[in-house]
């Protein structure tokens, strides 16, 4: 190999290195210690972090702290699913894909669209796919709202750069809504709902605004608000995508999440990644295979609209038994707790001197952002030392705003204490 490429010796490959940050010689490495020694380590760098559990969470902006029932992980956990990979081999496979087979059919009741795969990386990612979806021959300009989250379009801005488009965002009216001028060059109109403020969007004035413009209608919606808000299908949304970390994943420190995508039949053979289906075999018994694979990067290579070839299968089965533990009846609770907390907390908040809402008329579901004295980031810092994880800065939205997120865990008490600790942080 070295003769290959013109090389004499391994170290000729590293020569573009420079020599004031290679290693030379061993690590500085301490000796090898016991088991006993290295635990008993490793417990007492542990006990130097502060608990979750130590925090009352009102953080938000994509990853809430919603209950996950014991069952969840109880079951997503067996070896059946923690050791399955890659069911190629469907005679071996049937149990997994059974289960993703179920978790797509559950995405697509939960939003109301005809088909969904078997999950992406995150919900970043299931964006940049659906934009991908949606760009095609000379349509190829992509506008974004205001309302949708900064972190999400500057995903979109890193993977545009490759296939050559820029996210151009246009502007929201208090917060809401907006005028996108959709001429034939526009390939897709992505909305938030709700958006990044919390905000409740008029998104099927949006999607029709943009399907009268022959673009695609992209909505990036919050699973767990679709027990009391019309689902994306129903909008006239035409892929919809979603961060799936709040059905049955803990917050985990960032993750593994999972993404949700899901489209109408008539974009199946541009929806990215694996799609489980439902088939028999030869004697007319039920079975599952992975389906329409031609169009995945494996097959099509070059030719291929993704490179996404694999899924989030232990986190899909986590959300597919969450799911299954709810019911239609649980979500719609799940959506009514949450709504009615974080109006609660936003009328408490708001009655703190110099906190307002950033926009007062605009309806919200289960986050709301407010204005307080000072930086919003030295408020949050204030209140971790009073047991409370306040919210999260948008610095986007001005150095005074802060994201506050109620979910169904959240007790009046957790959000009285919330207002009192405020209130003295402030004073």
């Amino acid at each position: 190999m070295l003769d290959a490429i013109g090389l004499g010796s391994l170290d000729d490959l590293f020569e573009q290195i420079p020599a004031s940050v290679r290693l030379d010689g061993r690590l500085a490495l301490p000796d090898g210690v016991s088991e006993l020694e290295i635990v008993d380590e490793l417990r007492g760098l542990a006990a130097r972090n502060r608990h979750v559990d130590d925090l009352v969470c009102f953080a938000g902006a994509g990853a809430y702290d919603h209950y996950v029932p014991s069952v969840v992980w109880a079951l997503a956990g067996r070896s059946e699913f923690s050791t399955a990979y890659t069911p190629y081999q469907p005679e071996l496979s049937q149990g997994v894909l059974q289960a993703l087979f179920e978790f797509q059919s559950m995405i697509c009741a939960l939003t109301a669209m005809e088909v969904s795969n078997a999950s992406l990386y995150d919900g970043a990612t299931a964006l940049v796919e659906a934009v991908n979806m949606a760009r095609s021959g000379a349509r190829s300009r992509v506008l974004v709202s205001e309302g949708v989250d900064p972190r999400l379009v500057e995903t979109l801005r890193t993977y545009g750069t490759g296939p050559g488009y820029e996210p151009e965002v246009f502007a929201a009216v208090d917060g809401r809504g907006g005028s996108p001028e959709v001429g034939d060059d526009v390939a897709a109109v992505i909305v938030q709902h709700p958006n990044v403020l919390g905000i409740l969007e008029p998104a099927a004035e949006l999607f029709e605004r943009a399907r009268a413009g022959g673009a695609k209608a992209i909505q990036v919606f919050d699973p767990l608000s679709l027990g009391v808000l019309a689902p994306p299908g129903q909008l006239g949304a035409d892929i919809a995508v979603a961060e799936g970390q709040s059905l049955g994943n803990h917050l985990a420190f960032g993750g593994p999440y999972l993404g949700l995508i899901a489209a109408g039949m008539s974009d199946v053979r541009r929806l990215p990644g694996r799609i489980v289906g439902e088939t028999v075999d030869v004697d007319g018994r039920p079975g599952y295979v992975l389906t329409l694979q031609a169009r995945e990067q494996h097959i099509r290579r070059e030719k291929a609209n993704s490179n996404i070839c694999t899924n989030q299968t232990l986190m899909a089965v986590a959300a597919t038994i969450y799911l299954g533990w709810l019911g239609p009846d649980g979500l719609a609770e799940v959506g009514r707790r949450c709504a009615a907390k974080a109006s609660y907390a936003a009328e408490r908040l708001t009655g703190i001197p110099g906190v307002s809402l950033v926009h007062p008329a605009a309806p919200f579901f289960k986050e709301f952002a407010i204005r307080v004295p000072g930086r919003a980031d030295a408020l949050v810092e204030a209140l971790v030392e009073r047991g409370y994880l306040a919210g999260v800065p948008l610095a986007s939205a001005g150095e005074d705003v802060l994201l506050v997120a109620v979910t169904e865990r959240r007790s009046r008490e957790q959000i009285d204490g919330l207002v009192a600790a405020v209130g003295k942080a402030l004073a």
